[in-house]
């Protein structure tokens, strides 16, 4: 708007709409998701959620709808192995939204009981070099987010900070959902020698996902939640955050971040 008078514009707005997950036809979640590597983030749900134990245990993804419905793609179906921990997850609801997750879990002896990879012993090492060069390559990658501004992004990357996959979203935890999710149905789980990095903060939920799918180092560009530090320690986690530029704070694990 100028000398009183104004100006009408176009402007590009990320896409949000709601995805059910259901497991056997039963209803399991919804979430607020950016449309979209759908099958990777309910992969990525199932594993990070423990509904599976092996991502073998998926044996078909696909949209669904009632005979008197359109087909919207916004509702998902996974049938599930019968040795699946989860094939009775669907007595219990999930809602999350693209601004808090999951929310209620708040026990971390629950977390590291159901994770079936254990990253204590991963002597992965990262250079605080490598650590401060990843924000910058995420950003150059998030296609999406030049034209919006407004999505969240995960990043996984080696050791010696080449980026192997990306995945934007409005909710943050299902940026990290697609990415494990990719990964799952890629057969690359665990992800041992692997760097995941967040476009925020470090939340207690992201360092569950990342530990769920075995990933030793969680870098953020923002600050973690007294949780996530603790989960991060408790498990053997490096936790760093705060990467911005040539600085950092390094939470858990600080063995593996070396010069």
């Amino acid at each position: 708007m100028s000398d009183g008078g104004k100006q009408v514009v176009f402007d590009t707005v990320a896409a949000e709409e709601p995805l059910e997950i259901r497991i056997d036809g039963t209803a399991l979640a919804v979430t607020m998701r950016t449309p979209g590597n759908d099958f990777e983030l309910a992969a990525g749900f199932l594993v990070t959620e423990g509904v599976v134990e092996d991502p073998e245990q998926i044996r078909t993804l696909r949209y669904c709808v009632a005979e008197d419905e359109s087909q919207e793609f916004n509702v998902l179906n996974a049938d599930l192995a019968p040795g699946a921990p989860g094939r009775a997850a669907g007595e219990r609801g999930f809602i999350t939204t693209s601004s808090c997750g999951l929310c209620g879990k708040t026990s971390i002896d629950s977390v590291r009981a159901r994770s079936t990879y254990d990253v204590s012993g991963d002597d992965v090492s990262v250079t605080p070099t490598v650590l401060a060069s990843l924000p910058d390559r995420l950003r150059a990658a998030q296609r999406v987010f030049e034209h919006t501004g407004g999505l969240h992004a995960a990043g996984l990357f080696t050791a010696e900070g080449e980026l192997v996959c990306l995945r934007e979203d409005v909710g943050r935890h299902n940026a990290f959902d697609k990415v494990i999710g990719w990964a799952a149905l890629e057969g690359r789980l665990p992800l041992r020698g692997h760097v995941i990095l967040a476009s925020g903060r470090a939340s207690f939920e992201l360092t569950q996902k990342a530990l769920m799918a075995g990933i030793p180092v969680l870098a953020s560009v923002s600050a973690p939640s007294s949780l996530a530090v603790e989960l991060a320690e408790e498990s053997g986690m490096t936790l760093v955050g705060f990467l911005r530029g040539e600085t950092m704070n390094v939470y858990a694990g600080e063995q593996r971040v070396s010069t």
